[in-house]
């Protein structure tokens, strides 16, 4: 996925995303990038970014990872979170950058859920760094995946 696929995709499913100023920064086998940068459709009451739009930040770097394990793999999975903790350290003003570097351990779990039939279950870790380099949040998304049988197959 490139720059202009992700927005189109924002664009179509998740247009709130866009809104709120979500960039996708990189994207390679093993890590994700998302941007956002503070304004006025974004900040919350104190001048700073709205805890939310973090977290939006933080799970899309995480979920597009994801989902471009799932894409190169070439076969179809269920993808949910379940569970969610976030850690603020700073206040969050400027631009800043969420960044998840676990495609590993997307693509262990999507091979052990094709090959068990159960769904897998593994800890997302998502930093958010701001302009001068310091953390100002941590997520981590729990997701689940689950292979689905592949098209025109009966189960």
């Amino acid at each position: 996925m490139n720059r202009l696929l992700f927005n189109l995709f924002v664009w179509t499913k998740v247009p709130i995303a866009k809104l709120a100023g979500l960039r996708l920064r990189q994207l390679d086998t093993a890590g994700c990038q998302i941007q956002v940068t503070l304004g006025w459709l974004n900040q919350n009451p104190f001048k700073s970014m709205f805890w939310a739009v973090e977290g939006m930040a933080a799970e899309f770097s995480t979920g597009i990872l994801a989902d471009w394990h799932i894409r190169r793999s070439g076969q179809r999975y269920a993808m949910l979170v379940v569970a969610l903790n976030a850690r603020f350290t700073k206040k969050a003003v400027g631009t800043l950058v969420f960044r998840c570097d676990q495609g590993e351990a997307i693509a262990a779990a999507l091979a052990l859920a094709r090959e068990t039939g159960e769904p897998q279950q593994v800890e997302l870790r998502s930093v958010g760094i701001d302009e001068s380099g310091e953390q100002v949040a941590e997520f981590f998304f729990t997701w689940s995946f689950k292979a689905r049988t592949p098209l025109g197959t009966a189960q």
